[in-house]
């Protein structure tokens, strides 16, 4: 069976279709949506908090999913547009940033447990094989035909070696969230503050704000705390 690789753009289509739907979860509106498909991953591209004193939420999700034509499979790509969220939500969802959150493997199943992207193909022999490094490392290489998951999954810095696998495996067996043998993947990890460097650039300059209100606030109690006391002194006079 031959398969392609294809990029498309927002998915327009699919939210005026989710926008019907009753569930309040677009992670849930997302699977209902993508579970006419033999493949798919819901992943968490990227997410944002704002506001001052009443916060709202957001995230924006990528989906990576297979649609049958004829005998073949074309993959494709999409990042939705920032969607709200509600605390609750966003709070479930807030150590897995970059990751999995939703998947339909190979092998049909559907799977709320959190991986980095792309692992559900790693040791698939249909799509690769596992390679030797200058080191003697295992690790794995996609096929040709398949070279192009590496860019949709975001996976050309991240080589997956074999004891990694070996690890997401028995995580995935136990239905425990997957962060990488060193924990470097997910919103804590090391790989994902060279991969969504828009999240930290912004979470960096709300903590600047943040600090900023709070001196200035600090000045401002300061500045009363003097006045007041200025007041106090001068009513001694004439007594």
């Amino acid at each position: 069976m031959v398969k392609k690789l294809l990029f498309s753009g927002l998915l327009v289509g699919l939210f005026l279709a989710l926008a019907g739907c009753g569930s309040s979860s677009p992670v849930e509106r997302l699977k209902q949506e993508l579970s006419q498909y033999p493949e798919f991953s819901i992943i968490l591209e990227d997410m944002k908090e704002e506001g001052n004193f009443f916060s709202n939420y957001y995230h924006r999700y990528k989906t990576v999913y297979a649609q049958k034509e004829g005998d073949s499979l074309v993959y494709i790509s999409d990042i939705t547009d920032w969607l709200k969220v509600s605390e609750k939500e966003y709070r479930k969802y807030e150590p897995f940033l970059g990751m999995v959150l939703v998947s339909k493997t190979p092998d049909g199943k559907i799977a709320d447990v959190q991986y980095p992207p792309g692992y559900q193909y790693v040791g698939n022999p249909q799509y690769g094989r596992w390679q030797n490094d200058s080191r003697g490392n295992s690790f794995w290489e996609f096929y040709g035909k398949y070279a192009l998951m590496s860019q949709l999954f975001g996976m050309f810095n991240r080589p997956v070696y074999r004891s990694d696998w070996n690890d997401y495996r028995r995580y995935r067996s136990e239905r425990r969230p997957f962060f990488g043998r060193n924990k470097q993947y997910g919103t804590y990890g090391s790989a994902t503050k060279q991969t969504n460097k828009s999240f930290f650039e912004r979470r960096l300059a709300k903590e600047r704000l943040r600090k900023q209100s709070f001196r200035e606030k600090l000045k401002q109690r300061t500045r009363r705390s003097r006045m007041s006391g200025a007041r106090q002194r001068s009513g001694g006079f004439g007594k």
